[in-house]
């Protein structure tokens, strides 16, 4: 994604819902971890750690996780724990040292980095045959009624849906070539989908944890919830406020570090 002002303000928003971003936001499926982690890796860098949704995935498989994070609200948040290190800092400027790292891994995050002085850095830093592992999970909004729910409650044609989705797909584009050479060798992608049982209103208060909503005004955000709301009144399910099996997907890239 393009970085500029508005991507600025939109990636420092986060911390301002620190609290319900760790408690809703999904990390990824146990089997697209298991896709995205090389075999063997004992010591992995997070980028982006976030409040530690997948920092604790990460300290049940590996023995030493470098969590990564910015945002002096969100790494507050972050486990404190045997085997797990937190460090203030961006992808752009890792404070580690050269060849050291089995994985470099972000979720929900790298379209918020800036690949240009990013991918050098991570490259540096693994080691010969290391990987880069990217993840995007959350919402299937592939499903029409989910996809509804995120743009506000709304019915979308054709037209509308495809450019949903295009704009899901550019956010999820990843260019670690520059000038014709790239550290690492051909990416791979995999899709992993799976269900989270959620009630109404917290499938509605996942929302705003999401940038662009946390970046509303207040009445805006109010009416966007409440038509989000209505509009699930009318999806199987929740009318009774039962939980309801959500579609999930975490969308997954990875690379390895060219000897």
């Amino acid at each position: 994604m393009r970085q500029d002002e508005t991507t600025k303000i939109l990636r420092n928003a986060f911390g301002q819902v620190a609290g319900e971003y760790n408690r809703l936001r999904p990390g990824p499926s146990p089997e697209a971890l298991d896709w995205l982690l090389p075999p063997g890796a004992t010591k992995v860098l997070e980028i982006g750690a976030g409040t530690g949704i997948l920092t604790r995935l990460l300290a049940e498989r590996v023995s030493r996780v470098i969590a990564v994070e910015p945002d002096d609200r969100m790494r507050a948040l972050l486990p404190v724990t045997r085997g797990v290190e937190v460090l203030a800092g961006r992808a752009e400027a890792l404070p580690v040292r050269d060849a050291t790292i089995d994985a470099v891994i972000a979720a929900s995050a790298w379209h918020w980095v800036d690949e240009e002085r990013a991918v050098p850095g991570v490259a540096r830093i693994l080691r010969t045959s290391g990987r880069l592992a990217l993840v995007w999970s959350g919402p299937d909004r592939s499903v029409d009624w989910m996809r509804s729910l995120w743009a506000g409650g709304v019915e979308l044609n054709a037209d509308e849906k495809a450019a949903v989705d295009e704009r899901r797909r550019r956010r999820h584009m990843v260019t670690v070539d520059r000038g014709g050479h790239s550290p690492f060798g051909a990416p791979e992608t995999a899709l992993f989908r799976w269900t989270r049982p959620m009630s109404k209103d917290d499938l509605v208060a996942l929302a705003t944890t999401y940038s662009s909503v946390i970046t509303m005004d207040e009445e805006t955000r109010g009416g966007h919830l409440s038509a989000m709301a209505r509009y699930l009144e009318g999806v199987g399910g929740f009318a009774d406020g039962k939980l309801v099996a959500v579609p999930m997907r975490s969308y997954c890239w990875r690379a390895t570090k060219r000897s």
